[in-house]
């Protein structure tokens, strides 16, 4: 997706809906770190030239990253539950959260840019992209777009409910 931040639309809503299954740190960093490829390829411009969506934007190398983020994330798990309750968002976690979490980020990452890279071999080492031009690019885009509305409203709710829970005396 050339603009990655897109990919956090869906990874908020679906973050915060299924806020207790998982670690929200974890899926939004997971969503967008497959772009790091592209990112690398129109940087340095290697040779022989590589595709923008190679390797890590199958489901294999998806794999690896979203393992490597649990690992570099699950350390950090500290700094980035102090930002979430910063935000509102208390959250504890464990390594298997926080594994299931980035797997799920870089694997709907890979599944939402199916749709848009013709060049993209999703099941490597099948060299086919079965879901290019299924859905148009635009459809692709608005869902990423529009889904980030409900979740910034599902944040706000969950404040919300969360300090008339404080007023009232009762925690979750």
């Amino acid at each position: 997706m050339p603009f990655t931040p897109f990919h956090w639309g869906p990874a908020l809503l679906i973050g915060l809906l299924l806020f207790p299954i998982f670690y929200v740190p974890a899926l939004l960093i997971s969503s967008v770190i497959p772009d790091v490829e592209p990112l690398y390829v129109v940087t340095f411009r290697p040779s022989p030239p590589l595709p923008l969506h190679g390797f890590f934007h199958s489901y294999l190398g998806a794999s690896i990253l979203g393992v490597l983020a649990a690992v570099v994330l699950y350390p950090l798990r500290g700094v980035s539950s102090r930002i979430m309750r910063a935000f509102g968002l208390p959250q504890k976690s464990s390594f298997k959260t926080i594994l299931l979490t980035s797997l799920f980020g870089v694997y709907s990452h890979v599944f939402l840019d199916s749709f848009l890279y013709g060049e993209m071999k999703p099941f490597y080492p099948l060299g086919a992209n079965p879901f290019f031009g299924l859905v148009s690019q635009g459809a692709v885009y608005m869902f990423c777009g529009v889904s980030f509305l409900p979740g910034f409203i599902l944040y706000i709710y969950r404040l919300v409910v969360r300090s008339g829970r404080r007023k009232t005396g009762s925690s979750k």
